[in-house]
């Protein structure tokens, strides 16, 4: 019994818990989240519903939002009206299996059934057949990857448990808009008929979306389909990469989620993050900062990191090194006035005396008002170089040859600014005025702009990312 039990054990295992895993956190054969600049997708499962999906399409011609439904394909059946309305309204429809139940309870020729017995129902209502599909929970077996020539397995990269009616309108709105981001592809439901779920939850659900859709067109993003997302990411440069390098951009970036939860960062803008930050004790040299105050080893320090997905997304889409550093010096300029005005707001990030980060040589944030100082030789210093130089590889368009021609220069440095004087510089009512930074109109500015050093960070690190500074 316990030989058969272990053999059950082994075949799920296999069956069924491994490709989940490596489905969710390698996104191996699925497609969870897109690249676009100012584009994220809205999904919705378990539909259609007689009650709630006509109002959500009104919801969505309201705000000239696209999206994407992936239906149960006997709820589809019951109400080939809807179905045939959010064809004609210029949404995507996918499939969510025939019935709502789990592929792991059923054998792979069941699962395939449910797909193609969905799929015919979409393609009599529709006249079109159906290219992607969503298994029920997220769930895949292993046999699902077979399907991949078919159809595309989407997941999700957001969701926010709307198929709980207790949730609330308030707290939905409030996740919502903690994952507006471009690129994002949300998990709602526009049915509560399933398993596990509220009948009336949709209706709360319907109340935070309007509030989000809001916010975004006030952000100017857009609401696009899922089809317009994958095409968008498969056509954006980062996939022109060797292979070798988009897998090391990806262990990084994976390194990066993992290093910004354990030190708890957070982001000055958190639907646009570029520039996270938190505060912590300083334990480095004693400097002298620009407004004649002094940092001492003890003090509170704000300590500031770039956003290295961001920063990567920049760099391969910048025609040069002085494309890249122009675009940060524009962030950073936007987003610096709103760290003054967090740090007023917050009478704990009131007691640090500065802001910091780690840098590699460039004259940029001195322009901000930071005093860029050498660090002292030791193990920090030199594994900090060995990092910077690596995120240089990834980042810059043109990293590998700039640290062939001036590797000697490649030493980070740290960067100090007295939090007096950031509120003094930036805050709405500081003295800081935006300089218009003006983009080389031909080769040989461009030129002449990287002699110069124009870039706010040579090597794309910039204000302290990881690993830690100091």
């Amino acid at each position: 019994m316990q030989t058969l039990l272990l053999w059950l054990f082994y075949i799920s295992s296999f069956y069924a818990f491994i490709p989940g895993l490596i489905t969710r956190i390698f996104g191996f054969r699925v497609f969870r989240r897109g690249i676009t600049e100012h584009e994220y997708a809205l999904t919705f499962d378990d539909g259609p519903d007689s009650v709630y999906t006509p109002k959500l399409l009104d919801l969505l011609k309201r705000y000239n939002a696209k999206a994407t439904f992936f239906v149960v394909g006997s709820h589809a059946e019951q109400h080939p009206e809807i179905v045939k309305r959010i064809y004609d309204e210029g949404h995507l429809i996918g499939i969510h299996n025939y019935v709502h139940k789990s592929n792991w309870l059923m054998r792979p020729g069941t699962v395939k059934k449910q797909i193609m017995k969905t799929d015919k129902v979409i393609h009599t209502i529709t006249g079109e057949r159906s290219s992607y599909y969503r298994p029920p929970w997220g769930i895949v077996n292993l046999f699902d990857f077979a399907k991949r020539s078919q159809f595309k397995i989407v997941l999700w990269s957001s969701m926010f448990g709307d198929w709980r009616e207790r949730i609330g309108a308030d707290r939905l709105t409030e996740r919502m808009l903690n994952k507006l981001q471009p690129g994002e592809v949300m998990l709602l439901h526009d049915c509560g008929l399933t398993a596990g779920a509220n009948p009336d939850a949709p209706q709360q659900m319907l109340i935070a979306l309007e509030r989000v859709l809001e916010e975004a067109e006030r952000r100017g993003m857009k609401a696009i389909r899922i089809d317009e997302m994958i095409e968008a990411k498969e056509k954006a440069p980062e996939r022109k990469l060797p292979r070798l390098k988009r897998a090391s951009v990806k262990v990084w970036l994976l390194w990066e989620t993992l290093f910004h939860a354990m030190f708890r960062l957070k982001s000055i803008r958190p639907y646009d993050p570029f520039i996270h930050y938190r505060l912590r004790t300083y334990k480095g040299q004693t400097v002298e900062m620009n407004d004649g105050a002094t940092l001492s080893k003890g003090d509170k320090v704000i300590e500031l990191h770039f956003d290295n997905e961001k920063l990567f997304r920049l760099g391969v889409r910048s025609r040069s090194m002085v494309h890249l550093a122009i675009q940060m010096i524009r962030a950073t300029e936007d987003q610096f006035p709103e760290l003054a005005r967090i740090i007023l707001s917050d009478p704990e990030l009131q007691q640090a005396k500065a802001i910091y980060g780690i840098t590699m040589i460039n004259r940029g944030p001195k322009n901000f008002g930071f005093k860029i100082v050498d660090l002292k030789d030791g193990l920090f210093a030199r594994s900090t170089t060995m990092y910077l130089k690596f995120l240089l590889r990834i980042i810059n368009p043109s990293g590998q040859e700039r640290l062939k021609d001036h590797a000697e220069q490649m030493v980070p440095k740290l960067l100090v600014m007295s939090v007096a004087q950031l509120i003094e510089r930036f805050s709405e009512s500081g003295s800081h005025r935006r300089q218009q930074v003006k983009e080389p109109s031909d080769p040989q500015e461009e030129k002449k702009g990287e002699l110069l050093d124009l870039n706010l960070v040579a090597s794309s690190q910039g204000i302290g990312s990881t690993p830690p500074a100091m």
